[in-house]
């Protein structure tokens, strides 16, 4: 119902990974199964850029079907573990369900690895104390949560968000990723770093000289 992003990432060795998984209606619960099962694919991990509900609704799901528990920074397992709260305060969603444990407590500069490739792990607090983007060099994509949008960045209203925290990030962290990185957002569409410098008023300051 928030319209988040669900990112399932795969090579030539038909490994995949799982980002942000959000499925909450049967429907989309469906369809990622079917592009999994068509593209014949073999999730190894279901990692989480954050803790907020939205993003990780169909975490059960995933366990269910492909035996992976979620992982994420430890700073937001609180927020994780929070989901029921956060689904009725914000949207009046009562769940029915609980989340599974989480499988492994991802650290800054961790390395994630699926079939040939790898996703590096990097801290990014802000919208959330422990938010994280995974950035594959090989590929020069990132896939940021809710830390950057297209021409937007995340909101920091929420519990133990921090503005402050935000602009560190986006200003120490991602600005400082090849221009030609494809930024795959929590919400919305693609961007890219150039784009996000050159435009977006809370990276561009970086620039001012």
């Amino acid at each position: 119902m928030l319209q988040e992003n669900c990112y399932v990432v795969s090579d030539d060795t038909k490994e995949a990974v799982i980002i942000d998984c959000g499925a909450f209606f049967e429907t989309e619960k469906k369809a990622i199964a079917q592009y999994i099962g068509q593209s014949e694919l073999r999730p190894v991990h279901l990692l989480c850029t954050h803790g907020h509900f939205d993003h990780n609704f169909g975490a059960g799901f995933i366990e269910q079907t492909y035996g992976l528990q979620p992982e994420l920074h430890a700073d937001d397992e609180f927020l994780y573990q929070a989901s029921r709260q956060q689904a009725s305060e914000m949207v009046g969603v009562a769940l029915d369900f609980d989340l599974p444990p989480v499988g492994h407590y991802i650290t800054d500069g961790e390395l994630i690895t699926f079939g040939s490739h790898q996703l590096q792990a990097l801290h990014v607090p802000g919208h959330s104390p422990g938010g994280l983007l995974f950035y594959c060099a090989a590929e020069k994509v990132a896939f940021s949560g809710d830390t950057l949008f297209r021409m937007s960045v995340g909101r920091t209203d929420l519990h133990r968000g921090s503005w402050s925290d935000l602009i560190n990030s986006l200003q120490t962290v991602i600005a400082q990723l090849p221009a030609d990185t494809q930024v795959y957002t929590g919400h919305g569409p693609k961007t890219t770093i150039g784009d996000e410098l050159r435009m977006n008023p809370c990276l561009a300051l970086k620039n001012v000289e």
